[in-house]
């Protein structure tokens, strides 16, 4: 049976990411449809023929940034051999995201909702969701390295893992200010070498 309707005439992947890059920008609040179906290259009709609202557009704008320009987090904590690693991995990824001239400055899931009317706070809420689940991950990473011996169990890991959240936030606001990437890099220096002093490392064993 032939299928009925019309097809789409444009790539969803590709006006998804035109979305992205726009509430990236401008916010949640302040993108305008007008400011989507530009980027989108969509009218309104198809835009919500496809999406649905202009949250739910949102909604997958920011799991396609998590998939993609914000991946570096969830890479480093997955692939590095220690916890240290992953942790500067972490960092120095980010940074070089949020610094990047081809792309918005700064990180999506951090800024795009940072200042919402209460009308809209099912999206702050929404990426504060992201956000917690981030350092959920983190502190994960470092339960795995006190199991594996890397760390001392007496390692205060949620503290650990807030405090290297809360640079990395700190640094996105800074990338969106303008701060250059070298001085952005340089408090990522400064963030690693306290790692000695925020975690416990494990006991070399007793030949």
């Amino acid at each position: 049976m032939a299928e009925r309707g019309r097809p789409r005439a444009f790539d969803r992947a590709a006006v998804l990411r035109g979305a992205m890059e726009t509430f990236w920008e401008f916010g949640y609040e302040g993108t305008k449809l007008t400011d989507l179906t530009a980027a989108m290259g969509i009218n309104s009709a198809s835009l919500y023929n496809t999406f649905g609202s202009k949250e739910q557009l949102f909604r997958e704008a920011v799991a396609l940034y998590d998939s993609t320009a914000g991946s570096a987090t969830g890479r480093a904590l997955r692939e590095e051999p220690t916890a240290r690693a992953a942790v500067e991995a972490m960092l120095r990824g980010n940074v070089d995201t949020f610094a990047d001239a081809r792309t918005p400055s700064g990180c999506m899931i951090v800024l795009s909702a940072a200042n919402c009317s209460h009308q809209n706070r099912e999206v702050a809420e929404h990426l504060a969701g992201w956000r917690r689940r981030a350092v959920a991950e983190l502190e994960a990473r470092l339960e795995r390295a006190v199991r594996e011996g890397e760390l001392s169990p007496d390692t205060d890991v949620g503290s650990v893992a807030a405090f290297y959240a809360t640079i990395l936030h700190g640094l996105s606001i800074e990338a969106r200010d303008g701060v250059p990437l070298e001085r952005l890099r340089s408090t990522v220096d400064h963030a690693v070498a306290l790692w000695d002093s925020l975690v416990r490392t494990a006991a070399a064993p007793q030949p």
